[in-house]
């Protein structure tokens, strides 16, 4: 009797020591899965537009329909000129608003007279579907002011973005939410200072 009862009293301690061991791990994936969901939110996925190609990826690949990518305009950088290359197909019979002569092909690109010979051009958001053909014809002919973002309204920061899985340029990354957003810039960034006096001195 003796015997069956160590025997039920190991049983029993192998039963609670293997139980608190699942417990454990259960604690751990637990944690491990909300540090993974902190780490995630604290990020968000970017276009870089210095290494975005307007493949048209951002259109297609998107999870969402349409896709969280959007045309976005830097007024700064742009010529406000009668003849946009964002605006207009190449070789438009006229230079006029009509849909044949657009390079959007969802006329989600406003075009707005300011006075001669200036233009200012809107992106529309919600005709906008990010295939990037606008942002393509500026940067080929134009001063490059149009360029694709991930709209953070719109994202849904998948834990693996679809996009930046068939994007050829790599130009997708996860970046600190509070740099959401990769804007263009018409000033080239500044040099680094030299390190110590001139080689000449």
């Amino acid at each position: 009797m003796a015997d069956e009862a160590t025997f039920l009293a190991r049983r029993e301690f192998l039963r609670r020591g293997l139980a608190g061991a699942a417990g454990l791990c259960a604690a751990a994936a637990a944690a491990g899965a909300m540090r993974g969901a902190v780490s995630q939110a604290a990020t968000v996925w970017q276009i870089d537009p210095t290494l975005c190609v307007q493949c048209g990826q951002c259109m297609t690949h998107c999870v969402l329909a349409p896709s969280a990518v959007k045309c976005v305009h830097t007024y700064a950088m742009c010529g406000y000129c009668k003849l946009c290359f964002g605006f207009f197909q190449p070789g438009a019979a006229a230079l006029t608003t009509a849909a044949e002569n657009q390079m959007c092909p969802t006329g989600a690109i406003r075009r707005t007279f300011i006075e001669a010979p200036y233009y200012e051009y809107t992106i529309d958001e919600k005709l906008c579907t990010g295939c990037g053909k606008c942002v393509k014809g500026c940067n080929t002919f134009g001063n490059g002011s149009l360029h694709l973002q991930i709209l953070r309204d719109l994202c849904v920061n998948c834990n693996e973005c679809a996009i930046a899985r068939a994007c050829p340029a790599d130009a997708i990354a996860r970046v600190p939410v509070e740099q959401a957003y990769r804007m263009k810039s018409s000033h080239a960034p500044a040099a680094a200072p030299a390190a110590g006096p001139p080689a000449d001195a």
